[in-house]
């Protein structure tokens, strides 16, 4: 499923020290008025508050920093992204001497795509969706023996930098918890989760939107959707397709995968803002959503929400909170 030797790496070696210094670990604080409403002692794991404004920077940082450390390594990297990994990779790009290409599709935000080339790396906007980007960065990599292709998730380093130290921070933070709630959209980051943590009996519960659920249509059918087209959705980050590594990840960690309405994703950044006092973009508002919805899975259970971004454009939050139309 993973390379044992790449997690120890990730996890505990040279790239583990290199992130680290690049990454903030990042606050984890109780939210009594959730729990209230739930039923459950409710923590935030507050991912918004990292560098680049996602936990995508830690994935995309043990990714580009261990092509740096290589033996003559190749100096190029190239990505695909909805915006959060593309920002995670100019970071360290830019940090550990690596030259970036980041390909958005026309979906991503433009606030995402400028901060991409403020820190330095080439944006280009290929395609309608996130996976016909991908599948253009891929096929340049491919034909260019001086890059990489650097996964958003499907990619034993992004995984273990983006769930596998994360997890280990809330472990740290919170040694005695019993559920942890994320938002899925390839599946990388909650099977980075879920290697640490459902081992250790912790309960890894996802949560996506209804509209664009490749991951959740993925385990209901038995098969992994590596080819998705889902529908419109405000958590454009989750869009797309999964791997059959992810797939099989979440088999075994997180086979719970609770869908949310548009109009649950958009009331619950305004129950973030108004209520728990915190910026949520909606790639990471699902986990939240969920709960809003049905807490019975968490019900009397220390939790954990990993809250994985807070990216989000302020005219578009100005409209939510004004209960202006989105779509």
């Amino acid at each position: 499923m993973f390379d044992p030797d790449v997690w120890r790496e990730v996890t505990g070696g040279e790239v583990a020290n290199r992130v680290r210094r690049l990454t903030r670990v990042t606050p984890l604080v109780p939210a009594p008025t959730l729990g209230r409403r739930t039923g459950a002692d409710i923590w935030l794991k507050l991912e918004n508050l990292q560098r680049t404004g996602s936990f995508k920077l830690r994935g995309a940082a043990a990714r580009v920093a261990a092509l740096a450390l290589e033996p003559g390594a190749r100096r190029k990297v190239i990505a695909a992204s909805a915006g959060n990994h593309g920002l995670g990779v100019a970071l360290a790009s830019r940090a550990f001497g690596v030259e970036a290409t980041v390909l958005v599709s026309a979906q991503a935000p433009e606030f995402k795509r400028a901060g991409i080339a403020a820190l330095g790396a080439r944006v280009e906007v290929v395609g309608a969706t996130y996976d016909e980007a991908e599948a253009e960065a891929r096929q340049r990599a491919a034909a260019d023996p001086t890059s990489v292709f650097v996964s958003a998730f499907d990619d034993d380093h992004v995984i273990a930098g983006n769930g596998g130290l994360l997890a280990r921070e809330i472990l740290a933070q919170l040694p005695d918890v019993q559920s942890i709630v994320v938002p899925v959209g390839g599946g990388g980051l909650a099977g980075g989760i879920g290697v640490e943590v459902v081992p250790r009996g912790i309960k890894l519960l996802g949560a996506s939107p209804e509209s664009n659920c490749a991951m959740r249509r993925s385990l209901d059918e038995g098969r992994a959707y590596t080819s998705y087209d889902g529908g419109p959705t405000l958590a454009e980050g989750l869009e797309g397709a999964v791997s059959e590594r992810t797939f099989a990840m979440a088999r075994d960690y997180f086979p719970e995968i609770a869908l949310v309405s548009e109009l649950a994703i958009r009331n619950a950044i305004v129950y973030a803002y108004r209520t728990l006092g915190i910026q949520c973009e909606a790639s990471a508002a699902p986990a939240i959503a969920a709960l809003l919805d049905d807490a019975s899975a968490i019900r009397g259970r220390r939790t954990v929400v990993v809250v994985s971004g807070g990216n989000i454009e302020a005219d578009l939050l100005d409209q939510l909170l004004s209960g202006a139309a989105v779509f």
